[in-house]
């Protein structure tokens, strides 16, 4: 029987969607992951969900807006090192830490909501398919971390910022959160600046130089897409490392295109 659902709960919507990109769930897992979900509570920009050396008590699901992953250096340094986007969850596996070895922050005003740790054991216990599309999410982060140190250690600056666009467009558009003209990006130019290990300097003359080859612009915390062809060509971007081909593959008629033609 389908269970009542409080309207905050059913705002993990785009958490079960994404999940549904590895195997299809069924009633009973969807209001396993719906009763699951605690009350949602809305952060400014900015703000810290769980700083490094906190004891995670269960696992962050962002509804709406933008964070990352970042660790800091003694001097003030940062390094983004993972974005979360509405729909993603936190790593699946922190609340397994004594303590928290990074911190997760907010990049724009965000709505998140939080899946205990009891919620999380009792539903890997019980639902054996939920376990493994956790585990896929899991490889699918780790999976983008190794394309992210590939842009850092390798990729020029052009090709580093173009790879990273084409990433968080193809990953909010398997969630419906994008068009072909383009997305959400609420971050700054200093933020991308820590996110692919280059100077806000040298991160504002890439954007410009991408936008005057008419392949993409900024404007507004927005993603504008012009040449989406031309934009992968130049990052050299498979999204294979994504792995959205599963059993449960997006049955949008847009983003279905999008990644067979990718």
């Amino acid at each position: 029987m389908m269970a009542t659902l409080m309207p905050e709960a059913r705002l993990i919507h785009l958490l079960i969607r994404k999940l549904e990109n590895f195997a299809e769930l069924t009633e009973e897992e969807k209001d396993a992951l719906y009763e699951a979900a605690g009350p949602v509570r809305a952060y400014g920009s900015h703000e810290d969900l769980i700083r490094e050396g906190d004891h995670a008590h269960g696992v962050s699901v962002i509804v709406s807006g933008f964070a990352c992953r970042h660790k800091m250096l003694p001097d003030g340094r940062r390094q983004i090192i993972g974005y979360f986007l509405p729909g993603d969850m936190c790593d699946a596996r922190v609340f397994i830490l004594k303590k928290m070895d990074h911190t997760i922050s907010t990049l724009a005003p965000s709505s998140v909501t939080t899946l205990s740790r009891e919620a999380i054991l009792e539903i890997t216990s019980r639902h054996p398919r939920l376990t493994r599309a956790f585990w896929w999410n899991t490889l699918v982060e780790e999976a983008i971390g190794r394309q992210w140190l590939v842009s850092i250690g390798q990729r020029t600056a052009l090709e580093r910022v173009a790879h990273l666009f084409c990433e968080i467009y193809v990953r909010l558009q398997s969630v419906g959160l994008a068009t072909p003209e383009g997305c959400e990006l609420p971050v700054t130019q200093s933020e991308l600046a820590d996110t692919v290990a280059l100077s806000t300097v040298h991160v504002n003359r890439t954007l410009k130089e991408l936008r005057r080859v008419g392949l993409v612009s900024m404007s507004s915390k927005s993603l504008v897409i012009h040449d989406f062809a031309g934009l992968r060509s130049l990052a050299m971007f498979d999204p294979g490392y994504l792995h959205l081909e599963g059993e449960g593959l997006i049955k949008d008629r847009y983003s279905h295109g999008l990644l067979k033609s990718l």
